[in-house]
């Protein structure tokens, strides 16, 4: 395992890091974003979500160690009630590549985006309930979960899922 593996009781180093960088989604390899999507998330993202990747500019990144594709990152602005906020939409990393900081160079990425806009006033997204990994990541950067919605997710168990919230 490329992760943290405990042999024999004895807790092995992690590995050195390599060179990580964010790279923009295109035609040429949206294949790519689909295929690590498909693997990272128990839902299913439509022809139309890829669509509008495509056109979203700096707000869909893949994210590369090594000059592999790992993860990705979605997001757009949203309103609501008048107020713009910035919504991630799928940001996740290939399990093997998780603990060496490439969830947090996607997430860094998507916080300067949304600070560029002075009127974007928070991030937020939408976790499955269970997903305490997912949720201790984004506490560590000052997320808060400001609700939960029942039935959120229709194929996968359980339904409900958290809203976290940064407010910047």
């Amino acid at each position: 395992s490329l992760c943290r593996a405990s042999m024999s009781g004895v807790e092995q180093p992690k590995r050195a890091k390599g060179r990580m960088e964010l790279g923009e989604v295109t035609h040429h390899n949206l294949q790519q974003l689909k295929l690590v999507n498909s693997i990272i998330f128990p839902v299913n993202y439509n022809d139309k979500f890829y669509q509008d990747v495509l056109a979203s500019g700096e707000n869909a990144k893949l994210a590369f160690y090594e000059d592999i594709v790992v993860g990705g990152v979605c997001c757009r602005v949203d309103t609501e009630n008048g107020e713009k906020k910035m919504y991630i939409m799928t940001l996740g990393c290939l399990a093997p590549y998780r603990g060496l900081g490439v969830g947090r160079m996607m997430l860094n990425h998507v916080l300067s985006q949304a600070k560029k806009d002075s009127s974007i006033k928070s991030v937020f997204l939408h976790v499955q309930t269970s997903n305490e990994d997912a949720i201790a990541f984004y506490k560590k950067f000052g997320f808060q979960i400001t609700g939960t919605k029942a039935d959120y997710y229709k194929r996968i168990t359980p339904t409900d899922a958290h809203v976290l919230t940064l407010t910047l």
